[in-house]
C-alpha cells in the first residue's frame, strides 16, 4: 500500500515458542548435537532507508517486516464478554501460548509493541516512541516454495463491539507490522533509529535484548503533500440467470445468521433536536448471507433471491426474499436491498418512540466482528461472493454479508437519526434489528436485536444525551459523525 525503497535488509531470529527439547542419542555413544529447530517468524529491517516527510511529518512502516517460518504465524484474539478484556494467543505447533493481558485494547492493533528510538545525527537529543502493531499487512511471498496465496486478513478491521479476530501471516510470507496512522514527526536529516520489541511481547516470545532490537539508517527528505490512493474491492457478479419460481434447490446445510451489535457512535446532532447513532449487523454463521437481483423489464426495480452453498461453496438452492430499489439520490446512486435491517428509538417500556426511515441497504463488508467464528471469512476480498450495488444500467447484482464481517450505517442525515421534537425527557433504547421482516433464511433469529439505553435530557433546540458504557469498550467519537452509504 505505501511504496518502499528496496534496500539491503538485515535479518533477526525470532525463537519459536513451546518446541519441544531436542532428543539425545541413546547407547554409549556421544550425544550427536540437535539439529536447529526452524523458528516461528523472523524479524527483518532495512540496514538503510529513505522516506519523505510532509511538513516535517512522514507516514511510515520502517521497512519492519515478520516472516512466517514453515507454518502459518497467526494470532487469535477473542472476547467472551464486553466486560472483559481481549485475551490473544499465539496458535503455535505446541499449543496456545497467551500474550500478556492487555495485548490489545480493542482488535485494531496489539499495544506498544515496538519502542523507537530516534537519534538525529546533527546532535539533538534522540527521543523515544511506543508504536501499536498489525501482522494482516500487505504481505508478499518471499519464498519460492512457500504457499501460493495468503489466508489471512488485509487488515486489522474492527468494530467497538468486535468479538473476535485472527492476525497471521502465511508460511514463507512476510509482512510489514508497524502501523502508520500516526506519523514519526521527522525533520528532514539523518537519524539512527533503533527499534525494540517490548519487553512484555519480547519476554513471551523468548527474545533477547539483541535478538529483540534492529537498528536502521534513516534518511529523510522533504517532499509535497502526497496524493490519496483508493482502492476498489473486485466487482462481484451474480448468478448467470433469473431463477424460474420463488424457491428451488436444497436450503439445508450452512446458513447465516444475522446479529445486532449494540448501537454505538450515540450524539446529538448539532441542531440539539436529532439523535445521530451508528448502527451494525453482522454475520455469526458458517455461511455468507449472498441476495442477488434480477431487474424487471423497464423497471427501476429487482427481485431480490437469497441463495445458499454447502460446505464446499458449490451454490445448492435459492429463495426469493424481497425486493431492491433504485435510489438516484446523488450521494447514494446505487440499488438497495429493503430487507435487511431497521433501527427505532423505544421508550422505557418498549414501546415505539421513533423510526428512522433508514431501511434500505447495500449490504458490504464493513467491518470484522468475529473472524473466529466456524467459516469466518478472513478476507473476503479475495472471493467472488463479494458486494457490487450497481448502477443505472444494471440488470443484476450481487450483495454479500461474508461470514464473521458486520455492515455499519451511521445515522447522521435527517428521516435517518431520531427525531426528538416532541418527545418528553427520559431513557430510552435504541433498537437495532436484523431481518425485521424475517424474509432472510437464517439459522437463528433470537439474536436479531440488540438495545442501547440512553438518557435524553435538556430543552428542543438544546437537547442532551447520556449513554451508558457497555463493559470495558471505549467508543470512537466523532464531531460530525462519520461517513454514510
Amino acid at each position: 500500500m505505501h511504496p518502499r525503497r528496496r534496500t539491503p535488509l538485515v535479518t533477526v531470529v525470532v525463537a519459536a515458542l513451546g518446541l519441544a527439547a531436542a532428543s539425545l542419542g541413546s547407547g554409549s555413544a556421544a550425544a550427536a548435537p540437535a539439529a536447529e529447530p526452524a523458528p516461528a517468524v523472523t524479524l527483518w529491517a532495512p540496514a538503510t532507508l529513505t522516506v519523505t516527510a510532509y511538513d516535517k511529518h512522514a507516514y511510515t512502516d520502517l521497512g519492519l517486516k515478520l516472516i512466517a517460518g514453515d507454518a502459518p504465524f497467526e494470532l487469535w484474539s477473542t472476547r467472551p464478554a464486553y466486560d472483559q478484556l481481549i485475551h490473544t494467543v499465539w496458535r503455535g505447533p505446541s499449543g496456545d501460548v497467551a500474550l500478556p493481558d492487555g495485548a490489545m485494547k480493542d482488535f485494531n492493533s496489539i499495544r506498544r509493541f515496538v519502542t523507537l528510538t530516534i537519534t538525529p545525527a546533527n546532535g539533538d537529543p534522540a527521543r523515544s516512541v511506543n508504536r501499536k502493531a498489525c501482522l494482516n499487512g500487505w504481505s508478499e511471498r518471499v519464498r519460492p516454495d512457500a504457499p501460493p496465496r495468503s489466508p489471512y486478513p488485509r487488515g486489522c478491521w474492527y468494530n467497538p463491539y468486535s468479538l473476535g479476530s485472527v492476525q497471521g501471516i502465511q508460511a514463507g510470507w512476510a509482512a510489514p507490522f508497524l502501523q502508520q496512522e500516526r506519523p514519526l514527526k521527522l525533520a528532514p536529516g539523518s537519524y539512527t533509529v533503533t527499534a525494540t520489541i517490548n519487553p512484555a511481547y519480547a519476554g513471551p516470545l523468548g527474545l533477547t535484548g539483541d535478538t529483540a532490537t534492529r537498528t536502521i539508517a534513516l534518511t529523510v527528505e522533504n517532499g509535497d503533500a502526497p496524493a490519496v490512493a483508493r482502492r476498489v474491492s473486485p466487482t462481484a457478479r451474480p448468478a448467470a440467470h433469473r431463477p424460474t419460481g420463488a424457491t428451488g434447490g436444497q436450503l439445508a446445510g450452512p446458513t447465516p445468521d444475522l446479529r445486532a451489535l449494540p448501537a454505538w457512535g450515540i450524539q446529538m446532532a448539532r441542531n440539539g433536536n436529532y439523535l445521530n447513532f451508528s448502527a451494525t449487523v453482522w454475520n455469526g454463521g458458517d455461511s455468507p448471507l449472498v441476495v442477488d437481483g434480477f431487474r424487471r423489464e423497464g423497471e427501476d426495480l429487482m427481485d431480490a433471491y437469497q441463495y445458499f452453498f454447502d460446505a464446499n461453496g458449490n451454490q445448492t438452492g435459492y429463495q426469493q426474499v424481497g425486493q431492491m430499489h433504485w435510489d438516484p439520490r446523488p450521494t447514494h446512486q446505487h440499488w438497495h436491498f429493503e430487507d435487511f435491517a431497521r433501527y427505532v428509538l423505544l421508550r422505557a417500556d418498549h414501546t415505539e418512540a421513533v423510526r428512522s426511515r433508514k431501511e434500505a441497504f447495500c449490504l458490504a463488508n464493513t467491518d470484522a466482528v468475529d473472524q473466529t467464528v466456524p467459516g469466518a471469512s478472513w478476507n473476503p476480498e479475495n472471493t467472488d461472493l463479494s458486494t457490487a450495488c450497481g448502477d443505472l444500467g444494471s440488470l443484476s447484482i450481487r450483495e454479500v454479508l461474508a461470514s464473521g464481517w458486520g455492515d455499519t450505517y451511521g445515522q447522521f442525515r435527517a428521516g435517518q437519526s431520531f427525531d426528538l421534537k416532541g418527545l418528553p425527557n427520559g431513557t430510552y433504547y435504541v433498537a437495532v434489528i436484523a431481518n425485521p421482516d424475517g424474509r432472510l433464511v437464517e439459522s437463528d433469529t433470537t439474536n436479531n436485536t440488540s438495545f442501547r439505553e440512553v438518557v435524553i435530557g435538556g430543552k428542543p433546540g438544546a437537547r442532551t444525551v447520556t449513554v451508558p458504557q457497555v463493559g470495558l469498550v471505549v467508543e470512537p467519537t466523532y464531531d460530525q459523525g462519520p461517513p454514510v452509504d
